[in-house]
């Protein structure tokens, strides 16, 4: 019925069903139907694909519930499918409507495709009024049958489609170019915007991606259980697992881990293995397992137990080692020797994990126990604590009441997401304007998002900075968490910058964003925040002109190690005549993530290949944000997703000699853009460095609060509530969700 009024109405549509191949095996359909459209918007066929998820997928799994009333996965895989599968349907549909030059005696895609989702992927494209395409779901005799299945390469070069140009196990080439030597080339801009016309595409591009947390991208093989619940069960696989093992998720969720056990397990073993899950410790052994169709292989196990920060068991976490190429003839085990290497890396992948999961809430909390910071009270920070909007809430407290959405009334809605929307809001009785972020519990819940919403919520808390948000009052209702944040009346800086005549900025201008931008961006890296996220699309634009920086759901925290810099008297023979430079503070974040998360054109190159990221991304972001401003675009765009990133990872840095700008804007930009991040501006030294290069001179640092916005071509608009607003406009909250406030005990 859903994939009936999807194509009745021209809509996309994306779910998993449960389809049969000809020799009558069941299987898991992930089908995405997507429609093509004219200029008008008048729908001229459809495409749809196939894909077998059969291995990774939770399947009846999904609706499983621990009896807290959490899903009983730790990650919600449909979710991350789905999002998979909306991005290469996008490109399969770029495909059929700009075909490439070379393949215009073909209007239809390729019939069977690479995945990243799966199994070989089926397309098909009906016309508008073939609505058999309907029956599609059930009729997959030609899904993948004769196709054989290609083995599942390292997971994320694969998702991207990377595999074709990294090979495992070899560095990322590394090269520093200068750009004067660049900056004389013609450079034609291939794939350019005039290519990618497609709203869709431009849309797609400029959204934000959350592919995977850091504990999906551990590929190596391991389990995690829950001992807390009866028997101990699996709450996630890694992907690598079910490949080791020949099982699929759907088959091992919520299972504990004895099937693995044959007829020759050594029982003795097992036995050990059970005192060490019942005396909460750690033990490595070494045992014959079995995969699913009952092949042998030799196991180096690694037991560990996983504790919160009360002390109290929380997970225990099972690492695989497939030793069965390495085993002694005679003994039938590893040698001492090789035990002890594989000791090592196995204890060292469940340190791993312990860190990535400690990303995640437990599963052991309740649903109410989840949002419990949302309903926490909101103090104010020393530098807004006397503004006009902090006295209009301190109001409303004197009262004795608790802020909610009833006390706000809706103007407008500013901005929607896959998560949730931004409404422009007035505090009932003072006329004080705010925006309320809103963001649909039951969405985050499916979609893995639980963490990226109490992170920002915690982020926002701390925070008290003239170029960053405040978070003035954070509640929940029955079916929502919100955030009440300052209301930008100048609106996004991208479209300030979409707004001039020419797309792109003065030097002096972007100097003075990019300027108050890195100086939020210091404070944030002060407090161990690594924002992850920075795009003009999440620059806002005070009623003064002056930058705030929004959306922090893609952002994580870590510790910060403080330190205060004297640097070295300059070298040579006059060394009493130098000034020494003086000290400097510098404050960078010190641990690493490795979540697939940003925005595709502002993607840095380790967040790509997996190789573990800090504070150096958001300088890498800078230099994507200072090329946009100058020039109009982003340096890697590509015209899919794919391409994009494998140019971040190996395209010249060029910069286009039609627009001219000054060297030193050239020499910022590439030393932003080094691929490797230990060479990267501003990770030697933070902002520090940033803040010394030459382009930046001019700047006054310390009062940069009172610069004045350089003017603009086309000026900054301020928006706001309509003059003719209506005061008895019946646009209001849902009257259930505004009287229903959620009650917790706990506050």
């Amino acid at each position: 019925a859903k994939i009936r009024e999807a194509l009745a109405e021209g809509k996309n549509y994306c779910g998993r069903l449960l389809n049969y191949k000809k020799d009558g095996t069941a299987f898991w359909n992930l089908l995405t139907i997507a429609p093509i459209k004219d200029e008008e918007g008048n729908v001229l066929k459809f495409i749809g694909m196939q894909v077998e998820v059969s291995k990774h997928t939770e399947g009846h799994k999904n609706k499983a519930l621990r009896p807290n009333g959490l899903p009983e996965s730790l990650i919600k895989y449909d979710a991350r499918q789905k999002d998979r599968a909306a991005m290469e349907v996008t490109e399969l549909v770029q495909a059929v409507k700009h075909p490439h030059p070379n393949m215009h005696h073909s209007t239809h895609p390729p019939s069977s495709v690479k995945s990243s989702i799966g199994d070989m992927a089926t397309v098909v494209t009906a016309p508008l009024n073939d609505r058999r395409a309907s029956q599609g779901a059930s009729r997959t005799d030609q899904m993948s049958e004769g196709v054989p299945k290609r083995h599942r390469s390292s997971g994320f070069r694969s998702l991207i489609g990377l595999d074709k140009f990294v090979k495992s196990g070899q560095p990322e080439p590394i090269e520093f170019i200068e750009p004067e030597i660049l900056m004389t080339r013609d450079e034609e801009m291939s794939e350019s915007l005039d290519e990618l016309d497609d709203k869709e595409r431009l849309q797609e591009i400029r959204r934000g991606i959350d592919l995977a947390t850091t504990l999906e991208r551990i590929e190596k093989n391991f389990v995690i259980t829950d001992p807390r619940l009866p028997d101990n069960p699996i709450i996630f696989a890694s992907d690598s697992f079910l490949e080791l093992t020949e099982y699929t998720r759907e088959e091992i969720i919520g299972r504990n881990c004895r099937f693995l056990q044959g007829q020759d397990t050594d029982l003795k073993t097992v036995q050990k293995i059970r005192d060490a899950i019942r005396e909460q410790r750690e033990i490595t052994v070494q045992l014959l397992n079995y995969t699913k169709t009952g092949k042998r292989f030799w196991n180096l196990f690694h037991l560990q137990p996983m504790r919160d920060q009360k002390g109290e068991l929380q997970y225990f976490i099972g690492v695989q080692l497939d030793g069965s190429e390495q085993l002694e003839p005679i003994q039938k085990r590893l040698s001492e020797k090789t035990e002890k290497e594989g000791a090592k890396i196995v204890r060292a992948t469940a340190i791993n994990v312990d860190e990535a999961v400690r990303e995640l809430p437990d599963a052991n909390l309740t649903p109410e126990d989840l949002w419990a910071n949302h309903s926490k009270s909101v103090s104010a920070k020393p530098h807004k604590v006397h503004s006009d909007l902090w006295k209009a809430i301190q109001k409303v407290r004197e009262k004795g009441e608790k802020i909610g959405l009833k006390h706000f009334r809706p103007l407008k809605p500013l901005g929607f997401g896959d998560t949730g929307s931004v409404h422009l809001v007035e505090l009932r009785g003072s006329g004080e304007l705010f925006a309320i972020k809103a963001m649909e519990k039951s969405v985050m819940l499916n979609r893995n998002k639980v963490h990226r919403a109490c992170a920002e919520r915690e982020i926002l808390a701390a925070l008290d900075h003239p170029f960053l948000p405040t978070l003035y009052a954070s509640f929940q209702t029955k079916t929502h968490v919100c955030l009440v944040t300052d209301f930008c009346p100048g609106g996004e800086l991208f479209l300030l910058l979409d707004r001039q005549p020419l797309k792109v900025f003065s030097e002096e201008t972007a100097k003075f964003y990019l300027a108050e931008i890195v100086i939020a961006l210091e404070y944030l890296h002060c407090q161990g925040i690594v924002y992850r996220d920075l795009k003009p699309e999440n620059v806002l634009l005070q009623k003064d002109g002056h930058v705030i920086l929004t959306d922090f759901d893609l952002s994580f925290i870590t510790s910060c190690n403080p330190q205060l810099v004297r640097p070295a008297r300059p070298p040579g023979r006059r060394q009493k005549y130098k000034p020494v430079p003086p000290p400097f503070f510098m404050a960078e974040p010190v641990n690493t993530s490795n979540s697939f998360v940003g925005t595709e054109e502002y993607i840095a190159p380790e967040v790509i290949t997996g190789a573990g990221h800090s504070s150096a991304v958001d300088w890498w972001a800078v230099g994507i944000l200072l090329y946009e401003m100058i020039y109009g675009r982003t340096p890697f765009r590509g015209k899919n997703r794919q391409k994009t990133f494998a140019n971040v990872l190996h395209k010249d840095l060029t910069f286009p000699s039609s627009i001219p700008a000054s060297l030193a804007a050239r020499q910022l930009i590439n030393g932003l853009l080094h691929r490797d991040p230990a060479n990267r501006l501003g990770s030697a030294s933070g902002s520090h460095e940033i803040k010394q290069h030459a382009f930046f001179r001019g700047i006054n640092w310390p009062l940069i609060r009172d610069m004045v916005p350089p003017p603009l071509e086309a000026p900054l608009e301020l928006v706001g509530k309509d003059p003719d607003f209506d005061n008895n406009e019946a646009l209001e909250w849902d009257e259930l969700e505004a009287s229903t406030a959620f009650v917790s005990d706990v506050f």
